[in-house]
C-alpha cells in the first residue's frame, strides 16, 4: 500500500475512534445517533451493491428508513421490540411488493424486497445488540474486531504467503488469520482480566469466539463483493473503502458476544 494511502487509513481510523469514544463518553442519545448514522450509511452501501445507479435511489432510501425504524423501535421499546420491528419490516416489504405487483404483473418480482429484508437482517438487527450492552461491553467488542483486523492486516502483509480461502478473499492468508486470532484473544483477555470478573478461561474462550465471528463476517462480505463484482462496498472512508468494509467483522461479533454473555457474567 502506498504511503499516502496508508496514512489515509490511519487518519480515518483515528477519526472514527474519536467519534465513537465521544459518543460512548456522552452515552444515551449520542450512542443511538452514531448507531443510526452507521446503520443508514451501511444500508445505503449494501443496497447500492445490488442496485447501483441513480435510478435506484428510492430503493436505497427505503432501506435507510427501514433500518432507522427498526433501531428506534428497539431503542424505545426494549429488546423484545426487535422481533416486532422485524415482523413489521417484513410485512411492510410484503405489502410493498403486493402493490407494485398490482400495478405491473409482467415486470415485478420480489427481488428488491428480498434485498431490503437482507439488509435489515444484516445491519439494524445486528447493531441493535449495542443498545443492550454497557459501555465496557461495547468497547470490548469494538476492541476485539479492531485488533483482529489490524493484527491480521500487518501479520498478513509481512508474513502472509499461503492463502486461506482465495476463492472468497484472494488477499487473506493463514498468517493473517493466525495473527488476528492471537491478537484478538490477547487483547480480550487483558481487557477482561483488568475490567471484568470472569475467570481466565472464559476470557480466552470469548476472545477466540469473537475472532472467529469477526473473520467469518469479513469473509461473508468479501464473498458478497466478489459475487457482485465490486471492489469495495463504497468510497466513504479514505484508505478503507466503504463503511461496510470496516464493520463487516463487527456485525457478526456483536451477536456472538450477546449470546455468550447469557452464559457467562463477564462484567459486574
Amino acid at each position: 500500500m502506498p504511503a499516502s494511502a496508508h496514512q489515509q487509513r490511519i487518519l480515518t481510523a483515528v477519526l472514527a475512534i474519536g467519534l465513537v469514544a465521544l459518543a460512548l463518553w456522552q452515552g444515551g442519545i449520542f450512542v443511538l445517533a452514531v448507531l443510526l448514522a452507521v446503520c443508514a450509511l451501511g444500508q445505503w452501501e449494501f443496497t447500492a451493491m445490488f442496485r447501483p445507479g441513480p435510478e435506484h435511489r428510492n430503493l436505497r432510501l427505503t432501506g435507510v428508513a427501514l433500518g432507522a425504524a427498526m433501531l428506534l423501535a428497539v431503542s424505545f421499546g426494549g429488546p423484545q421490540a426487535a422481533l416486532w420491528a422485524l415482523t413489521a419490516g417484513f410485512w411492510f416489504l410484503a405489502l410493498r411488493f403486493l402493490f407494485r405487483y398490482g400495478r405491473d404483473q409482467n415486470h415485478t418480482d420480489f427481488t428488491d424486497e428480498m434485498i431490503l429484508l437482507a439488509g435489515a437482517l444484516y445491519l439494524p438487527l445486528m447493531l441493535q445488540f449495542c443498545l443492550g450492552l454497557t459501555t465496557r461491553e461495547i468497547v470490548l467488542v469494538l476492541l476485539s474486531t479492531a485488533v483482529s483486523d489490524t493484527a491480521a492486516y500487518y501479520s498478513g502483509t509481512f508474513f502472509g504467503k499461503t492463502k486461506i480461502w482465495p476463492q472468497v478473499s484472494p488477499k487473506k492468508s493463514w498468517a493473517g488469520s493466525i495473527g488476528g486470532f492471537t491478537g484478538c484473544v490477547a487483547a480480550v483477555t487483558v481487557y477482561g482480566l483488568y475490567l471484568g470478573e470472569a475467570p481466565l478461561a472464559a476470557w480466552l474462550a470469548l476472545g477466540a469466539l469473537l475472532n472467529v465471528g469477526a473473520q467469518l463476517g469479513d469473509f461473508f462480505e468479501s464473498a458478497l463483493k466478489r459475487r457482485l463484482a465490486v471492489k469495495d462496498s463504497g468510497t466513504l472512508l479514505p484508505g478503507h473503502g466503504g463503511l461496510l468494509d470496516r464493520i463487516d467483522s463487527l456485525l457478526l461479533a456483536l451477536p456472538c458476544y450477546a449470546l455468550f454473555k447469557q452464559a457467562v457474567p463477564f462484567f459486574p
